[in-house]
């Protein structure tokens, strides 16, 4: 695999964050982990959000890496890659019990 950066670590829960913003697609809350000291992003879903049981439920690691395509080759997508923001492109991984977060700066 290429080289990555750790970015954030994220983590589900119920409570509203003062630093919200919406995620239309996914249906969920996040929360700004550059704003944190230790690069927290709360994640709250809600109940009919479309992602996986196992993002909705499991903290994950996010790394910024150079290739999204080649971080992505032979593991075991499950959310395939998709525009976060204007300048990110992510993707959600699992490695065993794991759940990686996957980003592409443009």
């Amino acid at each position: 695999m290429a080289s990555s950066e750790f970015h954030h670590f994220g983590v589900p829960t119920s409570v509203k964050s003062s630093n919200e913003s919406y995620v239309e697609g996914a249906k969920v809350y996040i929360s700004d982990p550059e704003s944190h000291p230790y690069r927290v992003e709360f994640l709250r879903f809600e109940d009919d959000s479309p992602l996986p049981e196992a993002v909705r439920t499991q903290p994950h690691a996010a790394f910024i890496v150079d290739s999204l395509d080649d971080a992505l080759e032979g593991e075991n997508v499950i959310i395939p890659p998709f525009d976060a923001t204007d300048e990110l492109r992510v993707a959600f991984i699992k490695d065993g019990d794991a759940i990686i977060e996957v980003m592409e700066r443009r």
